[in-house]
């Protein structure tokens, strides 16, 4: 499940109103300086008719860059858009908390976004480098045609960030179109059913898995994917990557250790375990026992979640939520 405005389903979008013969424009923000409201690679799409899908301002600019963008359409040529005001006349000029925005403008048709989405359904995670100058686009294969840009582009896709790149005079965006976070909770308790619900407004991926058929139920997880496998077996089962996150939550070691023992050996960005610092230790003491260093087990957020007072499960379930995030923000 994604969310209703995810990058991936505002690409789609973008490509199924060219398909229905449409003349449809891309807006990206390549650049922000001081408070910008959003973040480099943020995309709006745009139809010819002036629907649009996403933002690359939260509302501030949106006016103003749909205009220049049937412009783009008719042009068939890019733009690369300045918006940049004081906070202290932010409010008059559209630019609520002030900060500067750099928006580039492109026709669809030759913004080379094919590449992209097919590489997000095969589970990859792609970039394009765009020139701001003269609007030439290479894929993932042609990077090396640009003197340092190879280095750069690997460099964003390590990051999953979106970045500027300067290399012999040109200026260049790189655009990541990073995949959705997977979730795997193990254990389908009553935080799990919380946890699911706010990665659901993500727009992660969730699986679900516990063995116990009465917690794992399409009752308790409505459109969730459920396991009833063991966790470890579910897990070695399952394609891990860096941007897979692991959740272990039955309070149960028969169920939570050999989920811990098959997290650490994968790739996942963010392990975490639910229980106190003592219940940790013991589990620390566990996983030792099996050959795994401090290091290890370093990678292993335990207690869970961020230190914010939480007691109910829902606002453990933020908790841990807001761990992921600040984990995969995390250059």
């Amino acid at each position: 499940m994604t969310a209703a405005n995810s990058d991936l389903d505002i690409l789609r979008t973008a490509y199924a109103w060219l398909n229905d013969g449409h003349a449809v424009s891309i807006a990206t923000v390549v650049q922000t300086w001081g408070s910008a409201p959003r973040p480099a690679g943020s995309l709006l799409a745009i139809k010819g008719d002036g629907t649009f899908l996403g933002s690359v301002s939260g509302g501030c600019i949106e006016g103003a860059v749909i205009a220049e963008a049937r412009e783009v359409m008719a042009a068939k040529r890019h733009k690369v858009l300045t918006f940049g005001v004081s906070d202290d006349t932010a409010w008059s000029v559209g630019l609520a908390c002030g900060g500067t925005i750099e928006v580039l403008v492109e026709p669809l048709e030759n913004s080379g976004l094919s590449a992209v989405l097919a590489a997000a359904e095969r589970g990859d995670q792609a970039v394009r480098a765009i020139n701001l100058t003269t609007g030439a686009i290479l894929g993932a294969q042609d990077l090396g045609r640009a003197e340092g840009l190879g280095q750069a582009a690997a460099t964003a896709v390590r990051s999953a960030r979106s970045m500027m790149a300067d290399t012999a005079g040109d200026r260049w965006f790189l655009h990541i179109q990073s995949l959705p976070i997977s979730l795997v909770i193990a254990g389908a308790v009553h935080i799990a059913q919380d946890l699911f619900r706010i990665a659901d407004i993500m727009g992660w991926r969730v699986t679900i898995v516990d063995p116990r058929t009465a917690f794992a139920s399409a009752d308790r997880f409505p459109r969730g994917h459920i396991l009833t496998s063991w966790p470890d077996e579910a897990l070695s089962a399952m394609q891990i990557g860096p941007r897979t996150a692991i959740v272990t939550l039955t309070h149960d070691p028969k169920l939570d250790d050999p989920a811990l023992e098959t997290a650490l050996r994968s790739s996942a960005f963010y392990i975490g375990a639910l229980g106190s610092k003592k219940t940790h230790a013991g589990r620390l003491d566990r996983l030792a026992a099996k050959g795994f260093t401090a290091q290890d087990m370093a990678r292993i957020h335990g207690p869970i979640g961020l230190d914010i007072g939480a007691r109910a499960p829902s606002e453990i379930a933020l908790a841990i939520a807001a761990q992921i995030v600040a984990t995969a923000q995390r250059p």
